[in-house]
């Protein structure tokens, strides 16, 4: 499997470049990176041995070669590599989060034209926790309050994290669409209102991730919980999902569909 990497000078484009160094069925063709990097060997930018391959600036060349491209860049930047990627005919694995509701539209467009798997968190554990999620808040109800803790790195810009505004969507997914949202709590909240999916962000120090899923009702409470201890946990579940998605049809596909959970 021949990938390149958009966002390779990021910490999470470096641990994909690192996981895929492991495997001798995946080849690094390219690597974009906006400016910072440019024309580094990828394996050294990985913080590995060099591997003779350059990145670079330029989306084309950046590209060639590739027959599948894993993305993990900032918003503002992935409309471009949705376009490069839409006219190449090649398919798309993006983790890119924080995005605009016209960034996310794009996304859905190009999902028409070639394969896309789009995850806000693309650990395998994650993936299952949001499935757990779903099946446990329609178990017990809206009397349970949901909330959801995420704890990231003090470089972290979105909050709520994207994984923790999925395990959201699955809890209104069983409440409905309507279910209130409290994102964080001040002097001035009151009292939390019934059904709600309450939301607290923490970021400090260096914590590559964590979510907790409580669910309180009178008297017990059930929490879900997944710890991240390395980056190397979303770059596996990056490259399976690129095999994965391999000669699929177009479309907007999940890590639920890559599990076989759909």
């Amino acid at each position: 499997m021949r990938v390149a990497i958009a966002g390779a000078s990021g910490r999470m484009g470096r641990a994909v470049l690192r996981a895929a160094a492991t495997r001798a069925d995946v080849t690094v063709t390219g690597g974009w990176v906006r400016a910072r990097g440019a024309g580094d060997d990828l394996g050294v930018l990985a913080g590995g041995t060099p591997t003779g391959v350059a990145a670079s600036a330029d989306l084309a060349t950046a590209f060639d070669g590739a027959e599948i491209v894993v993305d993990f860049t900032l918003p503002g930047a992935l409309e471009a590599v949705l376009e490069a990627c839409r006219r190449r005919g090649l398919p798309l694995v993006t983790g890119t989060t924080g995005l605009a509701a016209g960034e996310q539209a794009a996304v859905v467009a190009t999902a028409r034209d070639i394969p896309v798997v789009q995850a806000a968190n693309m650990s395998i554990g994650v993936t299952v926790l949001l499935d757990l999620a779903e099946r446990a808040a329609a178990a017990l109800g809206p009397e349970f309050d949901a909330e959801i803790i995420d704890v990231h790195h003090r470089h972290k810009l979105d909050a709520p994290s994207g994984t923790a505004l999925a395990i959201g969507a699955a809890v209104a997914g069983v409440r409905g669409d309507n279910a209130p949202v409290e994102a964080g709590r001040g002097p001035q909240s009151g009292r939390r209102a019934p059904g709600a999916i309450g939301y607290s962000s923490v970021r400090a120090g260096d914590v590559v991730g964590e979510h907790t899923l409580m669910l309180a009702g009178p008297g017990e409470r059930i929490e879900l919980t997944h710890r991240a201890a390395d980056r190397a946990a979303f770059a596996g579940g990056a490259l399976r999902a690129a095999q994965w998605l391999r000669g699929r049809p177009p479309g907007l596909y999940g890590m639920e569909h890559v599990l076989g959970l759909a």
